[in-house]
């Protein structure tokens, strides 16, 4: 992987500081938004409900508008996500605008089509960091999602690359597979890559019960890939569920943390669709403050870590109150 400059490695550092600063001086600042790019996917993994194979790219101009107005609300950092984001052919410049307005910026793919040409523009956007999705060996209907079929852009991406990469595996998708998580963290191990683990949930982000092989298979990947932040998670949420307990939280969905559909609505997450439902461009401060506010029923069994993640900074802080409408999923 080709290392960065020194510039380039100021601005991450300088980027990483106003992060902290808004997670620890601010409340109603976002500190993550996760913005889909397009609807559209290659693949069609059994488990996967956040995509299809017709929908157009979202517009460039209605990208960089939502990536202005995050940037007025004080957004912190930007996930471009899908469906499939490489199959936006205007990727490289929504990253580098929302990298221009000073977020951090990472994008989600299932690395199908990446080439040392995308890897370059991805660069010149400056780029700080990818997460492909690897769940197992050899690709099935429930997830195509396989190291056979990317192993060859791991090593692109080795050679080319100037941003972070994190190979990221789904546990629970089948039995059958649970061994292939260990063999795809030794993989990315030996590309020199941080690999991490998501657990299955349901339609609504709530868990699915692991068994003993899983939880065992999981305790191994995070002792080949270890890592601070995993860690944490694992101590404060997953352990927790992972055993069949709730967790007891204040999710900051819909104020710390935003997604962003293909249509330009802001929802609690990927699995919450349906409220606050409300245009990007049309979200206030005041939005925020409801949201902040507001508790959220899903949260006891929620395993979504991006969003635990981002609440994290506010657990002891800013009382909530039953929601004055209930979320409806779609």
């Amino acid at each position: 992987m080709d290392k960065p400059s020194l510039s380039e490695r100021m601005d991450t550092l300088g980027a990483g500081l106003r992060f902290a600063g808004k997670a620890i001086f601010t409340r109603y600042t976002p500190l993550l938004a996760q913005m889909v790019v397009t609807r559209r996917c290659n693949l069609a993994c059994g488990y996967c409900n956040e995509y299809d194979d017709f929908s157009a790219p979202v517009p460039l101009a209605t990208l960089i508008a939502q990536a202005d107005h995050l940037a007025d609300l004080g957004c912190a950092s930007l996930t471009v996500t899908g469906g499939e984001t490489l199959l936006h052919p205007d990727l490289d410049k929504v990253i580098r605008h929302a990298r221009d307005k000073g977020m951090i910026v990472t994008m989600i793919t299932n690395g199908f089509k990446l080439s040392k040409s995308w890897i370059e523009r991805l660069n010149a956007a400056k780029l700080q960091g990818m997460q492909i999705s690897i769940d197992n060996l050899i690709a099935d209907d429930i997830s195509m999602k396989s190291l056979s079929s990317v192993e060859g852009r791991l090593k692109l991406l080795q050679e080319h690359a100037k941003f972070n990469v994190n190979v990221n595996s789904v546990l629970g998708v089948t039995g059958e597979r649970t061994q292939d998580v260990i063999t795809i963290a030794e993989t990315a191990a030996k590309y020199g890559f941080q690999h991490s683990v998501g657990v299955l949930h349901d339609h609504s982000g709530a868990l699915k019960a692991l068994s003993d092989a899983q939880m065992a298979a999981y305790r191994r990947v995070t002792e080949i890939s270890p890592s601070m932040v995993h860690t944490l998670n694992y101590k404060l949420f997953q352990k927790n569920l992972m055993q069949g307990k709730p967790n007891d939280w204040k999710c900051r969905a819909g104020a710390r943390y935003l997604y962003i559909t293909e249509d330009g609505r802001v929802h609690y997450c990927s699995q919450q669709r349906g409220y606050p439902a409300k245009p990007l461009l049309e979200y206030t401060r005041e939005d925020i403050k409801r949201e902040y506010h507001t508790k959220k029923d899903c949260a006891p069994t929620c395993t979504l870590s991006c969003v635990h993640q981002m609440s994290l900074f506010d657990g002891f802080r800013g009382k909530q109150r039953e929601a004055d409408l209930k979320p409806a999923l779609v």
